[in-house]
């Protein structure tokens, strides 16, 4: 178990399954070493979703990037001092 259950009093969550699936849990939450069903679940859904959201969040922060980057590439927007300052250091220590 990578994570600690945080299991008290808050909000339920209820579910019905097949039986098949039940016991299939209990037995994969029985040899995982876990306490309980619950902490089976628990546990799991939270690495699962936390996994989720990070791979969601890193999707849209690359999306976002793309956007700012070829708009800035695209757009008619002359540079401004610092960029022209920038690109002649550059042919000054790169052009033969």
């Amino acid at each position: 178990m990578t994570a600690k259950a945080n299991i008290g009093r808050g909000a339920r969550f209820d579910t019905r399954l097949p039986k098949e699936q039940k016991l299939l849990f209990e037995r994969a939450a029985k040899l995982g070493g876990y306490r309980s069903l619950t902490d089976f679940v628990v546990l799991t859904v939270q690495e699962k979703a936390v996994e989720i959201v990070r791979e969601k969040e890193q999707i849209l922060a690359t999306e976002q990037d793309c956007e700012i980057f070829f708009t800035a590439i695209t757009s008619d927007i002359p540079p401004n001092d610092k960029l022209i300052a920038a690109a002649k250091d550059y042919k000054n220590r790169y052009s033969e």
